[in-house]
């Protein structure tokens, strides 16, 4: 597991917290011979309060993903923060994809046609292109959502052909598993997808795997954006 979790989140403030993950971070990327910045820390604040989100935010954390839409709309109008950008990282309900649409900048989660269309459809235009990553089910896990890495590619042409959506990239939940090295071994497969389709879609330079026990494998393999969650917020409220 990784090393993130050598402190007690609940004990640090979330500012400390944001530092040490984004330390660690730092640690891991250059370790793989990348810059620090190649790698984005999305928080993941679901079930998190506004007022825990705006004090990530004041210590300089503007990525927020969130699972839940409802939830997610609440905050999004009470913290309408300059560069905030809000991410969608759940599995999507047809009759959800309007508000997240309407109000998200990143969409992780998009397993199938249907939903890119809808996205595209009700993406208002005065907000430009909504940024897309196609989840993959790399474990063939029926609890989880995601498309097959056979059938990535055709959807990634179909998706695309919409004009209000920008294809950025791939997203994956793994099984849970412990081991470094077999970690690494779930992620190649999907870095290795990226790169092969990034050949035909120039604009796909997104990896967004890792969460906070296997981040550090996920930085190995290319992962450009981290979900992390408890680390930085601490337990989640029920």
């Amino acid at each position: 597991m990784s090393r993130l979790f050598c402190y007690s989140a609940a004990m640090a403030s979330i500012a400390e917290n944001i530092s040490t993950v984004r330390k660690q971070i730092t640690k891991c990327a250059e370790q793989s011979g990348r810059a620090a910045d190649s790698v984005c820390l999305l928080a993941v604040s679901k079930t998190q309060s506004p007022e825990l989100i705006r004090e990530a935010y004041a210590a300089g954390q503007h990525d927020f993903g969130e699972n839940y839409v409802q939830e997610a709309l609440d905050k999004i109008t009470t913290l309408p923060l300059p560069g905030i950008r809000w991410h969608f990282i759940g599995p999507i309900q047809s009759n959800k994809t309007r508000d997240i649409a309407e109000h998200f900048d990143w969409v992780h989660s998009v397993d199938r046609l249907k939903i890119a269309q809808r996205l595209d459809a009700q993406r208002p235009a005065t907000k430009g292109p909504l940024n897309i990553c196609i989840q993959i089910n790399l474990s063939a896990e029926d609890t989880k959502s995601g498309t097959s890495l056979e059938e990535a590619e055709g959807l990634c042409t179909q998706i695309s052909k919409l004009q209000h959506l920008r294809l950025r990239g791939l997203m994956a939940i793994p099984a849970p598993c412990a081991d470094l090295d077999q970690q690494r071994q779930v992620f190649r497969p999907l870095a290795e997808m990226l790169g092969r389709l990034a050949i035909h879609y120039p604009q796909m330079d997104t990896l967004s795997i890792g969460m906070s026990a296997d981040f550090e494998a996920a930085i190995a393999e290319g992962s450009t954006i981290v979900r992390i969650g408890t680390a930085i917020f601490g337990a989640r409220p029920h």
